[in-house]
């Protein structure tokens, strides 16, 4: 019983010491983070009409891969979309508006 004891703290030594050392370190000595920075394009968008259009672009531009949000401000006609540039730009994000029936085009990135 004891010899099973003794080798239960040692394996949870060993545990966790291999957590403190995972975690232990300066930011230097970490390899580096894999994330881009996140691109965020304004678009103006064409045919918005109604309340439920705003709803269709948003849809349509999130259903870009790397996309992480988009805001649409129906009274300004336009949208803004933040995305992963490695991922996606912002013609396919455009294109994908213009798909769904909301010609887009970027006016600043």
């Amino acid at each position: 019983m004891k010899n099973t004891v003794c080798i239960a703290m040692a394996v949870l030594a060993m545990a966790g010491g291999g957590v403190a050392y995972a975690v232990s370190g300066t930011a230097q000595d970490r390899p580096a983070a894999t994330a881009t920075a996140q691109k965020q394009t304004t678009f103006a968008i064409e045919n918005m009409t109604c309340a439920t259009c705003p709803i269709t672009v948003k849809k349509a531009m999130e259903g870009v891969a790397g996309v992480t949000a988009v805001t649409v401000d129906f009274a300004a006609k336009t949208a803004r979309a933040t995305y992963n540039p490695r991922r996606t730009n912002a013609a396919a994000i455009a294109a994908a508006s213009t798909n769904a029936g909301y010609p887009a085009r970027a006016i600043q990135n």
